[in-house]
């Protein structure tokens, strides 16, 4: 990365996602269809824990970027997907000045937490 265009966090109750998580349209409107299928395969707490993940990750995103989820940028824009190994990474955003985006994800009692950082 020749320049860090920006750095955002987020941190998410996993409490309040075990209550969401029952509603259908809450999880679609977060998770794009591919991350919806790696939350099917998940048990209820896998499941809690994942949402919660992209969640931040998709709000951490949009803090870097400077804009919030919003106009600029939509949950359904974003998609985190896991590699070969299990990290995690952006497969997909909508700003064309980005050319990389750097996640990581924590998760420990009731939360789950995201740093993302994006550049050029």
């Amino acid at each position: 990365m020749k320049e860090v265009l920006g750095i955002g966090i987020d941190l998410c109750d996993m409490t309040r996602i075990s209550t969401l998580i029952e509603n259908e349209t809450f999880v679609k409107r977060i998770l794009t269809e591919a991350e919806h299928k790696v939350w099917q395969q998940g048990k209820t707490k896998r499941r809690i824990e994942y949402l919660a993940g992209r969640y931040a990750c998709k709000e951490a995103y949009a803090k870097a970027i400077g804009t919030g989820i919003g106009r600029e940028v939509s949950f359904q824009e974003l998609e985190i997907l896991t590699n070969e190994s299990g990290a995690p990474y952006f497969s997909m955003w909508p700003q064309q000045h980005i050319e990389q985006v750097y996640v990581s994800i924590a998760h420990d009692g009731n939360y789950a937490t995201a740093m993302v950082m994006v550049g050029k």
